[in-house]
């Protein structure tokens, strides 16, 4: 099994289930899950939570159409911090619209990933 620690930020149960079956098929057991970009912000950043309580994870597997802040608010606050902007993070997305794609390249994501997850995919990207 993988020793990676793994944030997945996904607001959809059905995606949610699926995204953690296809990283356990992978190897990846260290899964937190965030619902929401506000959330993930408080995970990732601190905002929110008490001290100490936050999260650094290897990766991020972000959706990009999330309540409260979208994928790409996320994204832009993770960036703007010293401490998160060079974490890896990976988009998840059901859109394959050329606009969308490239403006999660210019975050910095390392792969827009398709939703459904896919276990071999995940295993060639991730490690």
């Amino acid at each position: 099994m993988q020793d990676a620690e793994i944030l997945l930020v996904e607001d959809n149960s059905n995606c949610e289930e699926l995204a953690l079956r296809a990283l356990k098929k992978a190897g990846y057991d260290k899964v937190t899950v965030a619902r929401d970009g506000a959330e993930a912000l408080g995970m990732l950043l601190g905002e929110g939570t008490p001290p100490g309580e936050h999260h650094e994870p290897n990766f991020v597997l972000l959706d990009m159409k999330l309540p409260k802040i979208d994928g790409v608010g996320v994204l832009q606050r993770l960036r703007s911090n010293d401490r998160t902007k060079a974490l890896k993070v990976f988009a998840l997305s059901s859109s394959e619209d050329p606009k969308d794609l490239e403006q999660c390249r210019s975050l910095g994501v390392l792969a827009v990933l398709p939703k459904p997850l896919n276990p071999e995919l995940l295993k060639r990207w991730l490690h």
